[in-house]
C-alpha cells in the first residue's frame, strides 16, 4: 500500500470517476484504475463500484476512505513541519465554505492576508451548503471550514456575529415598523431561503410555536431577493448574507430587524486543531486577526 494508493482512492471517491480524478491529479485514467485496482487486491476488499455513469464508493470503502483521509492528513502535516523548520511554508490547506457570508465577506479578506504571509502554500476551496461543509470537516474532506457556531463537535474560532433581518417590499405594511416579530411574519406569505438559512429559520418559528407560511422554498439568493423585490413574499436573512449592494441593486426591499433581536455567531471548526497541520493552524490564527482589526470580532 502506497500513499499515492490512497490520494487516487481518495480522488475518485471525491470525483465519483476515474476520468475526472486523473484530470485532477494529472495522470492517466489507466493509471487510476491501476491504482485502484491495486489497492483493492491487496485489502481483498472491493472499494468503489463501477457504474457506467459514475463510480459509487462502497460501504466498506467509505469507513476506509476515513482512514486514508487521516493517513494523508498525518502524512501532510508532518511534511508542512518539516518544511517549517527548514524555513519553508509550503504544502496544501483544504477549506470549506458556505454561502454569501463566508465565501464573498469572510474569505477574501483573510485569504488575502494569508497569502500574503504563506506565498507556497495552495488553497483549495470547496463550496456547499453549512450541512455539507461540516460533513466535509467530519470527514476529513477539508482541514478547516466556515460555519454558524456553535457546534460542539468540533473545535471552532468564532471570527464575527450578525443578526437576521425581515426583508420587506417597500410597499408592505410591515415595512412602516422599526422592527418586527415573528408573529407578524408567520401571518404572510413567506419565501424559504435554503442552502443552510432554513436550519436557522425554521427552528426560530418553531420555538416560539409558530409556523411560517411558505410559498417558495429556494437555494439561490438572486432569486429570493428577485422575489421579495416583486413583492411575491417577504423573508428573513442574515445581515452578513446580504450582498453589498442590495440598495443598488433592490432599491424596494427595505430591512427591518426582528423583535427580539436573534443573533447569529459565525466561525472556523477543526476536528482537531492542535494537532492540525502548521499551514491550517496559521490559517486560524490569522483569520482570527483579520476578523478583530477588519470585520468585527465574533
Amino acid at each position: 500500500m502506497t500513499f499515492t494508493q490512497l490520494e487516487i482512492f481518495v480522488m475518485v471517491a471525491e470525483m465519483r470517476g476515474f476520468t475526472s480524478a486523473a484530470l485532477r491529479l494529472g495522470i492517466s485514467q489507466s493509471a487510476v484504475s491501476h491504482a485502484i485496482k491495486s489497492l483493492e487486491q491487496e485489502l481483498d476488499a472491493q472499494l468503489v463500484e463501477r457504474e457506467q455513469a459514475a463510480v459509487t464508493v462502497t460501504e466498506l470503502g467509505q469507513r476506509l476512505l476515513l482512514r486514508a483521509r487521516e493517513i494523508l492528513g498525518l502524512t501532510e502535516a508532518m511534511r508542512q513541519d518539516a518544511a517549517v523548520a527548514r524555513g519553508l511554508h509550503k504544502g496544501l490547506l483544504r477549506i470549506g465554505s458556505f454561502g454569501p457570508t463566508s465565501s464573498l465577506k469572510l474569505l477574501p479578506a483573510i485569504l488575502q492576508a494569508y497569502r500574503a504571509r504563506y506565498p507556497g502554500v495552495e488553497v483549495q476551496i470547496d463550496e456547499g451548503p453549512d450541512a455539507a461543509v461540516l460533513q466535509w470537516v467530519a470527514d476529513r474532506r477539508v482541514d478547516v471550514g466556515f460555519a454558524v457556531l456553535p457546534d460542539d463537535r468540533f473545535d471552532t474560532v468564532p471570527l464575527v456575529e450578525d443578526q437576521l433581518t425581515a426583508l420587506l417590499p417597500r410597499d408592505h405594511p410591515l415595512a412602516q415598523r422599526d422592527t418586527v416579530t415573528l408573529a407578524e411574519l408567520s401571518e404572510q406569505p413567506f419565501i424559504m431561503p435554503e442552502a443552510g438559512c432554513s436550519a436557522l429559520i425554521e427552528p426560530l418559528f418553531a420555538a416560539a410555536a409558530l409556523a411560517p407560511q411558505v410559498r417558495y422554498r429556494m437555494s439561490q439568493m438572486v432569486t429570493v431577493l428577485h422575489l421579495v423585490d416583486n413583492g411575491d413574499g417577504i423573508t428573513v436573512l442574515p445581515e452578513l448574507a446580504l450582498p453589498r449592494t442590495l440598495a443598488q441593486t433592490h432599491p424596494r426591499i427595505v430591512l427591518r430587524p426582528l423583535r427580539p433581536a436573534v443573533r447569529r455567531r459565525v466561525g472556523l471548526v477543526f476536528r482537531n486543531l492542535g494537532r492540525a497541520a502548521p499551514a491550517v493552524r496559521a490559517f486560524a490564527e490569522i483569520a482570527r486577526g483579520v476578523a478583530k482589526t477588519s470585520l468585527g470580532t465574533a
